[in-house]
């Protein structure tokens, strides 16, 4: 299996173009041409797991944090970072890596938090924005059902749950062909009037090239007469950390001791208990305070994420819970989620979850 063509489905899965601007997902060691035979699967490129890598024959590794992060001016050896890249220059394996876009998923590491503590009815909780995009194409009234199809077919349409979503208005086109057209209806040099419809579809960014292609090969006339407008709505089922409820409402030391365990952690760092039942629970794996302010907002009885700075808990004003359970505990399902994928699409590859030893220790 080509590497290129791992990428390609994992681009379909989670698109690149998802991840927030300061990140680096996307491919960062290798050829896309590699031959791929052994996947190993990690939240962080460690010496560790490069050593079972180089071991057990892998030669790609999918990872959920970039090991290249930042610009890099030398690579020599000094830090722990350049070493892996070394060692996977030297042994021919390939490095792609899943962060902010597995993030931003409806169905991403978010998701998967929030499925293994039995949330109902997930949302995501800061919907992103400037990823949507509408096309505004002119088709004449006889072609629309083939242009509309090829629109769908392309990805196009799709808004919340609903699929194959566009407006159509008439009106009547004008145009004169001139001598070195071959016009598909009208007479050279002569104005011609056409009914058409104004045909309207919503895609995102990601698919731009896809539908402007798919569109162009079903539309019948020479030259087509079309706009691309960038929206400012938000995608609701794309963006940061995740809302949901308990089916029952839960005391909060119960609902504490069960998020240690489903988080296999026996450390919660979280404000001081409201003496009040927990329902609505908010959630961001990894570093999430930038989202306290808007699960406050929502209604949310507790906030749960990693990497909390001191000051960042006095932003409750009590009116919720803040729960730090840690990065790597907060994040740590996201190999299952990738090697779940995997598995699912290339059941002759040999598809493996690393072992790992969390960075931060507990005593």
């Amino acid at each position: 299996m080509k590497l290129q063509q791992i990428i390609f489905e994992l681009q379909q899965w989670a698109p690149f173009s998802f991840q927030d601007s300061y990140d680096n997902s996307g491919l960062l060691i290798g050829s896309p041409q590699n031959e791929i035979t052994k996947i190993l699967v990690c939240l962080d490129v460690t010496l560790e797991v490069m050593q079972q890598a180089t071991k057990g024959g892998f030669n790609l590794i999918i990872s959920h944090h970039p090991i290249i992060f930042s610009g890099l001016k030398s690579i020599t050896g000094k830090t722990m970072e350049e070493q892996v890249l070394i060692t996977a220059i030297q042994n021919n394996i390939a490095i792609v890596a899943l962060h902010t876009n597995l993030d931003n998923m409806i169905s991403g590491v978010n998701a998967k938090l929030s499925q293994i503590l039995g949330l109902q009815n997930p949302r995501i909780l800061a919907p992103k924005k400037e990823l949507l995009q509408k096309l505004v194409v002119f088709v004449p009234s006889a072609h629309l059902e083939k242009v509309q199809e090829a629109l769908f077919k392309a990805g196009a349409g799709h808004i919340g749950h609903y699929d194959k979503c566009s407006f159509g208005s008439p009106g009547t086109g004008t145009f004169r062909a001139g001598e070195n057209t071959q016009a598909f209806v009208g007479e050279k040099n002569k104005l011609h009037k056409e009914a058409e419809i104004r045909l309207e579809v919503v895609f995102t960014t990601n698919k731009q090239h896809k539908v402007i292609s798919a569109m162009l090969k079903a539309h019948p006339y020479e030259e087509v007469a079309y706009d691309i407008i960038a929206l400012q709505n938000a995608h609701e089922q794309v963006g940061a950390g995740m809302i949901g409820e308990l089916k029952k409402e839960t005391n909060e030391l119960a609902f504490l001791e069960m998020l240690k365990q489903k988080v296999n952690h026996n450390v919660v760092r979280h404000t001081k208990l409201r003496q009040k039942p927990i329902k609505r629970v908010a959630l961001c794996g990894g570093s999430g305070s930038f989202l306290i302010e808007i699960a406050k907002a929502s209604g949310a009885d507790i906030f749960i994420t990693g990497d909390v700075k001191y000051h960042d808990f006095f932003k409750t004003d009590d009116q919720m819970i803040i729960a730090d359970v840690g990065h790597y505990e907060s994040e740590q399902f996201a190999k299952n989620l990738i090697h779940d994928f995997l598995i699912e699409k290339y059941a002759d590859l040999h598809i493996q979850i690393a072992k790992e030893t969390p960075i931060v220790q507990y005593y």
